[in-house]
């Protein structure tokens, strides 16, 4: 029901910086969490960042915790995900969700998302 569409990946070196965007085609009072999620190869696809859309409250992987920030604009119908010092771990297709319907607090886990995007893809090189 919810259209997400990410945009921003690309290739950068260790220690540059992306911004992944998510335009989500509504927003309605049932989303809960936005997030984003990665998967490399071999991976299973983890939580990255999320952010609850009515309050703000923002929830980060240990992995990226003071590199990368979630936020979204003020009209919540685009997601943001700065990434900076980037590492080579962090290479993965990253993927936009939106938790819609019925609220459950697991904001970093796939299962509690029902919208997914396309994913966009990130490589950082050395």
């Amino acid at each position: 029901q919810v259209q997400l569409v990410e945009s921003g990946g690309g290739s950068v070196q260790v220690g540059g910086s992306l911004r992944l965007s998510c335009a989500a085609s509504t927003y309605t009072y049932y989303t809960y969490y936005m997030g984003w999620f990665r998967q490399a190869p071999g991976k299973e696809r983890e939580g990255v960042a999320a952010i609850y859309t009515g309050g703000s409250s923002t929830y980060y992987a240990d992995s990226v915790k003071g590199r990368f920030t979630i936020s979204q604009d003020n009209d919540k119908k685009t997601v943001y995900l700065q990434m900076n010092s980037l590492k080579p771990e962090d290479t993965a297709m990253y993927y936009c969700a939106a938790q819609t319907g019925t609220w459950r607090e697991i904001p970093l886990t796939p299962a509690g998302y029902n919208n997914w995007g396309q994913g966009t893809q990130v490589t950082v090189s050395s």
